[in-house]
């Protein structure tokens, strides 16, 4: 009961960080004149690169497990807890709801397939800068 708690406390801490960065971002780039909302995209790609980092991390660096630096709760943490709040897939479907009211049918779609790709390349280049830093430092 004890480690289930703990748990929870662990999401809960990742989650507000990562809802307060979200916050953040969004407020920082809300007047920012693409035409799409830059704050979303921005903090769903970002969250991307994250779990990049974090997912190779994971599976690359016994090290850096072994050394501490990561508890055993780390996916919870930052998969579940910062990942899960810092991006949002209700946000981007309530945009694209947005734009198709105002007929911008390929800038919604735009917007879609750069958020989709785009996340996708930030996970990988996430994880492939990880994984060629480990190996310089063989």
């Amino acid at each position: 009961m004890q480690g289930m708690l703990w748990s929870y406390l662990v999401v809960a801490f990742g989650g507000a960080l990562g809802a307060i960065s979200r916050f953040a971002i969004s407020g920082w780039l809300y007047n920012t004149k693409v035409g799409i909302p830059a704050g979303t995209l921005s903090s769903n790609l970002l969250g991307c690169l994250i779990m990049g980092i974090i997912a190779q991390l994971a599976t690359s660096a016994s090290w850096f497990n072994d050394a501490g630096i990561f508890p055993e709760h780390y996916r919870l943490l930052f998969a579940v807890g910062f990942c899960g709040s810092f991006t949002t897939l209700s946000a981007l479907i309530f945009e694209l709801n947005e734009m198709m009211q105002r007929a911008a049918y390929v800038m919604a779609f735009g917007y879609m397939m750069l958020t989709l790709i785009g996340g996708f390349v930030c996970f990988l280049l996430g994880a492939l800068g990880v994984r060629v830093f480990f190996e310089s430092q063989s």
